[in-house]
């Protein structure tokens, strides 16, 4: 099975999803995501969807289900790139992606994982 690359870049991860995802994709990334933030005591995790064109009900929920597992390990996530057909359908679907932090880009997303590193240092 193909599994998603992770990148690390200083404390942030990077995820681009170039390929449809599949449920066990899916899956498989939500894993990789929390054992690597737990080995590498990740801050913030950027997922690029931007090549998605298309995503179910159980995408939706994995990335909602990510940002959840990733703030319990204290880490910020931020989705960017949605297209605007997939905003439309998760809405449609009823899945407003609760906790789900989003950019309309990378450059927007790291900008947001910044402050959300700032914010976190003044509170410990």
């Amino acid at each position: 099975m193909y599994r998603i690359p992770i990148l690390q870049m200083g404390s942030t991860l990077l995820v681009t999803i170039q390929v449809d995802m599949q449920d066990q994709m899916a899956m498989a990334l939500q894993d990789d995501l929390a054992n690597k933030i737990s080995v590498t005591s990740a801050k913030g995790v950027l997922i690029d969807i931007s090549a998605l064109e298309i995503v179910d009900s159980f995408v939706g929920r994995m990335l909602a289900s990510i940002s959840g597992i990733s703030r319990i390990l204290d880490a910020t996530t931020v989705v960017v790139g949605m297209q605007p057909a997939v905003a439309i359908t998760l809405v449609e679907l009823g899945l407003s992606l609760e906790g789900v932090r989003t950019a309309l880009n990378v450059e927007r997303g790291m900008e947001l994982l910044a402050a959300a590193g700032r914010g976190s240092a003044l509170v410990r």
